[in-house]
């Protein structure tokens, strides 16, 4: 069974063919178990801009107040999940548009990273605080393919921006996923962004969160996730580039980007 988190930098425009998403769909097909994850950071980036409303980045993570929160669900849950399903079913894959809340999936708590030694309040940002994964295994267990936007909601019914990361690794954990793959718009995991010479090909959880401090931006996430889904019980984890899908076809088969393991 194998969890994918499609990126933001590299998902379709609607109606844009995407090759990705056949790929997806003919890996569903054939009979294997997919649960597929998706982020949205540009399209939440462009909406925003449309609406005038400005938001920042701190330590990785968007800082959500409400105005910005309602614009980052109605783009989420909204139109990039119903983008993504539509093309799966287009391809013939039977798939369900679900928000990361649905069915206590990810029970979420607010979130607060230390940046500079000070906890900081970035808002309605969720972090994993519990999860289900019954839902999805009856889905699973259905033939479904299910289609997972990165929405929480808190113990009291608070919605949440979870970051798409750590959303695919709390749900590959809680599956004990066999692997899962996170594709971003890099190759894999660098030493020394953006060195690509110093990209790693292999590494174990240990080894990773030795060197993930000396990590930023987009990297913090996608090391922590890597690390939470390894811990909460995935076999495996792959980072790869994301905006080929020749890339994705070679991780199904079990080659490229960063492999981490336990």
């Amino acid at each position: 069974m194998i969890v994918v988190k499609y990126g933001g930098h590299a998902l379709p425009r609607a109606g844009t063919p995407d090759a990705i998403l056949k790929e997806v769909a003919n890996f569903h097909n054939s009979g294997k178990k997919i649960v597929l994850v998706h982020g949205g950071g540009p399209q939440v980036d462009a909406e925003l801009l449309v609406h005038g409303i400005a938001t920042q980045m701190i330590s990785g993570y968007r800082a959500t107040t409400p105005e910005v929160f309602e614009v980052v669900q109605k783009v989420l849950s909204g139109q990039v999940l119903r983008t993504l399903v539509n093309q799966l079913i287009g391809y013939g894959a039977n798939a369900v548009g679900l928000s990361a809340g649905d069915g206590e999936m990810i029970r979420a708590e607010r979130m607060a990273p230390t940046v500079n030694g000070q906890s900081v309040d970035i808002g309605l940002v969720g972090d994993v605080g519990s999860t289900n994964p019954r839902l999805l295994r009856t889905l699973l267990d259905a033939d479904f393919l299910p289609v997972i936007s990165p929405v929480a909601v808190s113990a009291n019914g608070e919605g949440l921006n979870l970051n798409g990361d750590l959303a695919a690794g709390a749900i590959g954990g809680a599956l004990q996923a066999d692997e899962v793959i996170f594709m971003t718009d890099v190759p894999g995991i660098y030493r020394n962004y953006p060195d690509s010479d110093s990209l790693i090909s292999e590494i174990s959880a240990a080894e990773l969160e030795d060197i993930a401090s000396t990590f930023a931006s987009g990297m913090i996430p996608k090391c922590k996730a890597a690390l939470s889904a390894l811990s909460a019980g995935a076999k495996q984890v792959r980072v790869i580039d994301g905006r080929d899908s020749a890339n994705l076809v070679l991780a199904f088969a079990g080659l490229g980007g960063t492999v981490v393991k336990k």
